[in-house]
């Protein structure tokens, strides 16, 4: 190395310590946040957006900010607001101290970068108050090629009595642009993620829920944050974020006097004020969120290459596919039904007969959701051999058996509430309300905790040969009041909280133990999908509603946030105007199962079903690992259509539905442009799906460069009479 290369190292060497003194900069592969001290030790958010290709660029950003107004002392841009002294805005930190005062303030004291490798870096920025020692611990993490970033915070209380938390955010961003839309999600029961974009104006706009438990079952906590005008697809700069927690969460998206945003994310302070004794650590959720100036498409492909890598269970790995008897048989069953049903799982090759809810509950039998639940043993009129047979029944016949459980919860007719009324969440001098007849069970306590940790443990240990699980939780927490925390002389504002601490010391211990096990995460449906709970669970169900229509819909939301091995999609009789072709292709889209009973199929159907299993099987890679792209929006266009490209651009598989027969003569004219392909590549399309002696209409002899289908795009010549069409496109070699 030359003296003129040393020399340009080491200036290079101390420029980044002269930055590290003043600024603080975050960087993924692509985008940046920087952070940097005033004069009295308060740390700003400066920068959000594409990164610099010269790092000394980001020292001058604060020279053109002007948010220091004469006779104005408030800061818009903290970067973890506190609330009293010269704060004016939303707070993200609210602190009742020891001796009474309502204010904090925070003062920058250090920061410290980790490389944890695997592409994953560590910020730790400390601030204090320098009057009452508390300590703030603000946490960043970057996926440096996902674009993806997870942040959350810790509160340390230093003062020698207790302290009351108020408010505690995770996160507290700022955005300077020109303006700001807000796709947010609502819904109920059957009618999960139904989006809704509007202009965020002037004054504070706040998302929540309050629910406890099944937190996300009116509005999920994942938005969408368009800047600069609405992103689509493959143009604008959007940010795509998700609060990985099961409880209630709080967004707030302020537009302030500069006409900027600040966005306040975290759990909901709702009822969840929070005492902490000297000493002690309290964690917030963390908040994860992606950014892109490439449209949404991209953004989401960073959230679900992010989630199969690093946070959904066995997100790199494979699934099985479910034969379920719920809506089958629903209650009324018995072990020659359920043979029956493995016997047809076997016959079109299905993975895993799963036997839903019912099974369980003697003195108070489970025959309906009125009773019983709570009482985890095998019902004998039902199944006098009990669950060991049936699961060596199904292993004999090449089948492996799955089980449903729904352990945080309990019905008030049964042995489980008689025995054990102080573990159940209920105010004790006002009338129980139920939501499906339950109530839930107090997770703050560790004997609950150990409960249901023993529902799970102790079906394994009589049933080793189980091979998937299936996690329900369908109440929500009404009369929230705890038994135990008024024992402990613990306020009861902790409950919300500690549920859901409780809740996940449960299944970091099944992880522990099985890891390996499949689960599904339900909720009633969608009722609680977030990536707090999926660290434990291999795949949610998104809805209850399994109609092929609906679930085309609540798939598009869904895949902004989630990936296709993630995503329970079966096929089932609700709607049965649709064909089964038309349902199996959907299902087809996320992680394939089956919820019906086959026997009353036709054996035209049968094999279809059977053909259906086995090209699904052939195009999992593409699936389950691949990206997605969405193609033509279903909300816009008479036809849906989705794309799955493997990491290798080898293989592909794109789906298109017709959602609507309106002006039919001209829905099918145009082509549909293809994305994710290597344009230099040759390509044959087959369509795959036929249903008994159909025969397509596309030329499957012809060639196509990735370019010319990307270019000019393929008509999948979707028609009434083809009302669903797939088509798997591979690579050839010349």
């Amino acid at each position: 190395m030359d003296i003129r290369s040393t020399l340009f190292l080491c200036c290079l060497f101390f420029l980044n310590i002269s930055l590290s003194q003043d600024l603080i900069i975050i960087e993924s592969s692509e985008y940046a946040i920087v952070l940097k001290k005033d004069s009295l030790k308060r740390l700003q958010h400066v920068y959000f957006g594409s990164k610099a290709s010269n790092l000394n660029e980001y020292r001058s950003i604060d020279k053109q900010l002007r948010y220091e107004v004469k006779d104005a002392a408030d800061l818009p841009n903290h970067v973890y607001t506190p609330s009293g002294t010269w704060n004016t805005s939303e707070p993200a930190l609210q602190i009742l101290h020891s001796d009474g005062n309502p204010s904090t303030e925070l003062e920058y004291k250090q920061h410290i970068k980790k490389n944890l490798g695997d592409g994953v870096s560590l910020l730790t920025v400390t601030l204090v108050d320098p009057i009452y020692k508390t300590e703030v611990l603000l946490f960043y993490k970057v996926y440096h090629e996902e674009n993806v970033f997870e942040q959350w915070s810790t509160i340390k209380n230093n003062e020698v009595q207790a302290i009351e938390l108020k408010k505690y955010a995770s996160a507290n961003l700022y955005f300077r642009n020109n303006d700001f839309f807000l796709t947010q999600y609502h819904g109920a029961w059957g009618s999960e993620m139904q989006p809704e974009t509007h202009l965020l104006t002037s004054g504070i706009k706040v998302l929540d829920s309050k629910l406890g438990t099944r937190s996300n079952l009116y509005a999920p906590p994942n938005f969408i944050l368009s800047l600069d005008g609405i992103a689509k697809e493959d143009t604008g700069k959007v940010l795509l974020a998700s609060l990985a927690w099961s409880g209630n969460y709080r967004f707030d998206f302020e537009k302030d006097r500069f006409n900027n945003l600040r966005l306040i994310a975290g759990a909901n302070n709702f009822a969840a004020e929070y005492k902490l004794g000297a000493n002690q650590i309290f964690e917030t959720p963390h908040f994860i969120y992606t950014y892109s100036e490439k449209g949404k498409n991209q953004a989401s492909i960073n959230m679900q290459r992010w989630s199969r890598k690093y946070r959904i269970h066995e997100g790199e790995g494979d699934r099985l596919t479910l034969l379920n008897n719920w809506e089958a048989t629903h209650f009324n069953f018995n072990e020659k039904k359920i043979v029956a049903l493995i016997d047809q799982a076997k016959e079109i090759g299905i993975d895993v007969f799963l036997l839903d809810d019912g099974w369980f509950g003697n003195k108070y039998p489970r025959n309906n959701d009125r009773a019983g639940l709570g009482d985890w043993e095998v019902n004998q009129n039902k199944l006098p051999n009990g669950l060991s047979n049936l699961t060596k029944k199904a292993n004999k016949r090449g089948v492996k058996f799955g089980i449903w459980i729904e352990p945080e919860m309990v019905n008030p007719k049964s042995e489980l509430y008689e025995n054990h009324l102080d573990w159940v969440i209920r105010q004790p001098n006002r009338k129980e309300y139920y939501y499906r007849n339950q109530l839930v069970l107090d997770l703050s306590n560790p004997e609950v905790q150990n409960h249901v940790f023993g529902v799970f443990d102790n079906l394994f240990i009589e049933n080793s040969n189980i091979s998937f699980v299936k996690w329900d939780a369908n109440s929500i927490i009404y009369n929230a009041y705890s038994e135990y925390l008024a024992r402990n002389k613990l306020p009861q504002s902790h409950l919300y909280y500690e549920y859901v601490k409780g809740l996940y010391k449960v299944l970091e211990r099944v992880r522990e133990k099985y890891p390996k096990v499949p689960i599904m995460l339900c909720s009633g449906g969608g009722g609680r999908v977030d990536y707090g709970a999926l660290q434990y669970f291999t795949e949610f169900w998104p809805s209850d509603n399994t109609n092929a229509l609906d679930r085309i819909f609540m798939h598009w939301e869904y895949s902004h946030f989630y990936p296709a091995i993630a995503m329970s999609s079966h096929v089932t009789n609700w709607n049965k105007e649709s064909s089964i072709k038309f349902r199996v292709d959907v299902a087809s889209i996320g992680k394939l199962g089956f919820d019906i009973e086959i026997d009353k199929l036709s054996e035209e159907e049968k094999e279809f079903c059977k053909q259906a299993l086995l090209n699904y099987k052939s195009l999992q890679k593409s699936i389950w690992h691949g990206d997605m792209y969405r193609l033509q929006d279903p909300y816009e266009n008479p036809i849906a259509s989705i794309q799955y490209v493997n990491q290798e651009k080898t293989s592909s598989v794109v789906f298109s539905f017709l959602i609507s027969q309106r002006f039919q003569t001209f829905y099918s004219n145009e082509p549909i442009l293809f994305k994710g392909l290597d344009p230099k590549k040759i390509y044959e399309i087959e369509e795959i799906n036929l249903f008994h002696r159909e025969i397509t209409e596309i030329n499957q002899e012809a060639t196509y460069s990735g370019e010319y289908l990307m270019k000019f795009g393929f008509n999948p010549i979707v028609t009434d009479k083809r009302k669903s069409v797939v088509l798997k496109i591979n690579e050839i070699t010349l």
